[in-house]
């Protein structure tokens, strides 16, 4: 299928070049591995010839993990950011046909992240932000999750009306006791899953969504097993209702995944689990992804191109799906927007 767009695509800038760790890529997949990411999150050239190899029209880039979200300074936060939306932003302008991003936010100061969402939205035509987690504050123990104080900033996303992405970031060391002694674990293999999803359930649990109920939040990896893990946690939420403390959402978790939540494909290219995947949120959340440069962008298109589905669930999934969201008006969209039809 050509003209597909991909919405979980990793860079870098120079500025925060830095920010992504090697070291851990070198002990889990091997120095070549690490040095052949390391030099395609700086080549944006690069990522517009695998974006042709793989029949990939359009790309919304992100600042690779962990980004900003690991300075404990904010003020520092606050420049790195900036500057990465800049230099971003310098490369999508080149390629506006092609190219747009999501903006990286400070959320260790929330009043600045909401500023630099809008600034980034304004003035770079930037489609949301893509968040890597928690984000430091002090110690590498001392962080802040999503749900923590920074109502200031989703309120602003909420009135931009753009999405966020939960991007993964490896547990904290407290929380990694369950992986000791097998240290190939705690990133992308298994540690970023159950990290994320339970940073989505404390969204869902937290009432940011009775607050702020058109807010749009992406998670990737076919949902980081959230599609598979929920109905079991409602369950139990249910049957213990009495002795629930923490929540403070007015309805269930299964209420707020179907109406705030969207899930893509990166680096999860299996057939099955997709189809389970749409038999429990819809076709109509699922958006294409590959996590390029940590995956192989021609390795996830091949993998889409030869599924034997519906053609028009396909079609929204590769494309549709992500015109609408993200309100792209490219191609045949961009027509039909010029004509005044929203699809």
């Amino acid at each position: 299928m050509d003209g597909k767009v991909a919405v979980e695509e990793h860079a870098t800038t120079k500025a925060n070049n830095a920010l992504w760790d090697a070291a851990g890529e070198d002990d889990r997949n091997g120095h070549a591995y690490a040095q052949s990411v390391a030099a395609r999150l700086i080549d944006l050239d690069g990522h517009l010839r695998e974006m042709d190899r793989s029949g990939v029209e359009f790309t919304i880039l992100s600042l690779t993990a962990p980004g900003v979200q690991s300075v404990a300074d904010a003020g520092r936060a606050i420049d790195l950011a900036r500057s990465a939306n800049d230099e971003l932003a310098i490369h999508v302008r080149r390629h506006a046909d092609r190219l747009s991003a999501f903006a990286a936010v400070p959320m260790q100061a929330p009043e600045a992240a909401a500023v630099e969402l809008d600034r980034a939205v304004g003035e770079h035509g930037f489609r949301g932000a893509l968040i890597n987690g928690y984000s430091t504050v002090g110690g590498e123990e001392d962080v802040k999750y999503l749900d923590e104080g920074a109502d200031v900033f989703w309120a602003k996303a909420a009135e931009l009306d753009v999405p966020v992405y939960l991007h993964p970031r490896e547990p904290l060391p407290s929380q990694r006791r369950a992986m000791q002694g097998y240290p190939e674990l705690v990133g992308s293999a298994w540690g970023f899953g159950y990290e994320t999803a339970t940073h989505a359930v404390r969204l869902m649990l937290s009432g940011l969504f009775d607050r702020h109920p058109t807010l749009q939040i992406i998670v990737g990896h076919l949902g980081e097993g959230l599609p598979f893990l929920l109905p079991r946690l409602q369950h139990r939420l249910d049957a213990q209702r009495e002795g629930t403390r923490g929540a403070k959402a007015l309805h269930r978790p299964s209420y707020y995944f179907g109406r705030n939540f969207w899930l893509t494909t990166s680096g999860h290219f299996h057939a099955r689990q997709l189809t389970s995947v749409i038999e429990e949120i819809g076709w109509e959340r699922v958006l294409f992804s590959t996590d390029y440069p940590f995956e192989e962008m021609t390795q996830g298109a091949r993998w889409f191109d030869d599924l034997a589905m519906d053609t028009g669930q396909k079609y929204a999934i590769g494309r549709g799906n992500a015109v609408e969201l993200f309100k792209l008006g490219i191609g045949r969209e961009a027509e039909r927007l010029a004509r005044g039809f929203a699809s």
